[in-house]
């Protein structure tokens, strides 16, 4: 069921009214009491698609993809530094003497 705007000529007040289709147009405003109550003309609901192919983020705005990533930027922790100037250096391992090999 739509919601309707109504808004009466004699008095000015505006009002929506939640009714279904096949319900007449009201004609008596519930503020003043006079028959001038005309509909407007709405903008209508919102267009949700449903279903596995559309998702409700597919039609966002470019000027809010652009702060999404800069708030995910500045969310993240900062990169670990490395020290000595951002060289990073090996780890030192030991290394084992190896057994001399035994021929025949």
């Amino acid at each position: 069921m739509p919601t309707y705007e109504y808004q009466c000529t004699a008095c000015g007040h505006a009002f929506e009214k939640f009714q279904s289709i096949k319900s007449a147009p009201i004609k008596k405003c519930p503020n003043c009491g006079k028959s001038k109550v005309k509909r407007l003309i709405g903008m209508g609901a919102g267009l949700l698609f449903k279903g596995s192919g559309f998702y409700i983020t597919d039609y966002r705005s470019d000027k809010y993809k652009e702060s999404a990533k800069k708030d995910i930027a500045a969310s993240r922790p900062p990169a670990a530094e490395t020290k000595s100037g951002g060289e990073s250096k090996p780890a030192k391992t030991e290394s084992k003497p190896s057994k001399p090999s035994a021929k025949s």
